[in-house]
């Protein structure tokens, strides 16, 4: 754990605000809290830092003894589930005008029955790698507008190669993978007055789409098997011509293969119905419920989400965007789009953007047991896409095992 040291007047009301794992960034903070604390000497900004599994349960604890702090660093999904709990303070009144500094995209992720819950902070998103070689070869002279083409643009790309054009992510180990996140790219629905809606004739469709993929190659035959490390291992043998990645990754790719990397360049990831980048993981800070003084938490919140120390934070980390507006068309990242290096052409992609970066949540209260659903789900659409089941009757199966759940809970 890490608190800033800074000198204050004695007098001064304490704003502590917690992050996590974020401590190898400490010149970035503690510049923070001292620049917010000169500027406004009637407050005391305290940073603490702490793993990302202390976390929650330090704040229920802080929460159920009535001395929360003022602000928590908090990702998408944890928003939600303590905002659908009532333990966060709505922000709207308290953001404001302020609302126009962050990008559009990044308020509806953080709003629970219509309130917004928190401060937009940093987020990412993902980008097409790509073999050129591969392409050259396939004869792809174009990006694809939208997934229908990106498919095509896959199908040519194997059929006059013969190597595997992409992974879509289906294996779920790593928590962020599977076909619920296609859907929603895709702008299918998930859920619908309050039940699974996942198995309609749209969906079916896609599965099937896959599972064609699936059978003619087109995607690894260890697709639900190939996490992280084994997509970026099967990139750099020739035996995917194409990734779906980060920026950071590729950071990984030129470490661990510089032939690999010299033969790669960059395209954006088309958009399609859903009208949103893949790959996005907003972080925000929440303002817990209970908190003495929020007019005090608010002022602080907003500070540390301007445009200006989220382009600070992005260049302390070299691999997180901001949210908000102005510091996405820094020159910091568009510098680097016409140089040719991966890296610096996915980051400024990424930065380019952040208007359709949203981050794919399902909603806790159809969730009842998430992790046995999502299983559920997953086992279904894996026999599908491999071939043990039509589409229709895997998705059949799994929408009524969430309805059933549902019902029940």
């Amino acid at each position: 754990m890490l608190s800033s040291t800074f000198a204050h007047a004695a007098d001064a009301t304490k704003v502590e605000f917690w992050t996590f794992n974020v401590t190898k960034f400490a010149p970035y903070w503690n510049d923070a809290v001292q620049r917010f604390n000169k500027a406004n000497p009637e407050l005391e900004a305290v940073w603490v830092d702490m793993n990302w599994d202390q976390i929650q349960p330090k704040l229920i604890s802080a929460i159920a003894a009535g001395n929360p702090p003022a602000l928590v660093n908090f990702n998408t999904p944890w928003t939600h589930e303590f905002a659908q709990k009532d333990l966060l303070q709505p922000l709207d009144a308290l953001i404001g005008k302020n609302k126009a500094e962050y990008q559009a995209g990044a308020l509806q992720d953080l709003t629970v029955n219509g309130k917004i819950y928190g401060y937009p902070f940093y987020n990412a998103a993902s980008v097409i790698a790509y073999n050129k070689e591969l392409l050259a070869k396939s004869g792809i002279k174009s990006n694809p507008k939208n997934f229908a083409e990106f498919v095509a643009t896959a199908r040519t790309i194997t059929a006059k190669t013969g190597v595997a054009a992409f992974s879509p992510k289906l294996a779920t180990k790593s928590g962020d993978g599977g076909m619920i996140p296609w859907f929603q790219y895709m702008g299918l629905p998930i859920f619908a007055n309050g039940k699974a809606v996942f198995n309609s004739p749209k969906h079916i469709k896609a599965v099937e789409t896959f599972a064609d993929m699936y059978k003619k190659g087109v995607l690894p035959k260890d697709s639900f098997r190939l996490e992280f490390e084994q997509e970026i291992a099967g990139y750099s043998a020739g035996k995917l011509a194409m990734m779906t990645t980060a920026p950071t990754a590729l950071g990984k790719l030129a470490d661990s293969s510089k032939v690999a990397y010299e033969k790669t360049a960059i395209m954006a990831f088309p958009q399609d119905e859903g009208k949103l980048v893949l790959g996005s993981w907003l972080m925000s800070f929440v303002q817990p419920k209970g908190y003495k003084n929020p007019e005090a938490a608010a002022k602080l919140g907003l500070f540390l989400t301007n445009s200006e120390q989220q382009l600070g934070f992005s260049k302390a980390t070299g691999t997180t965007f901001p949210s908000a507006r102005k510091a996405a068309e820094s020159d910091f990242f568009s510098s680097g789009a016409e140089g040719g290096d991966p890296v610096a052409v996915a980051r400024a992609t990424v930065a380019k953007s952040m208007g359709a970066a949203r981050t794919l949540t399902l909603p806790a209260a159809l969730m009842p047991d998430a992790t046995t659903m999502s299983k559920e789900f997953n086992d279904e659409v894996q026999a599908a896409i491999e071939g043990r089941k039509s589409a229709k009757a895997a998705l059949d199966a799994a929408a009524k095992k969430w309805n059933d759940r549902i019902a029940a809970k």
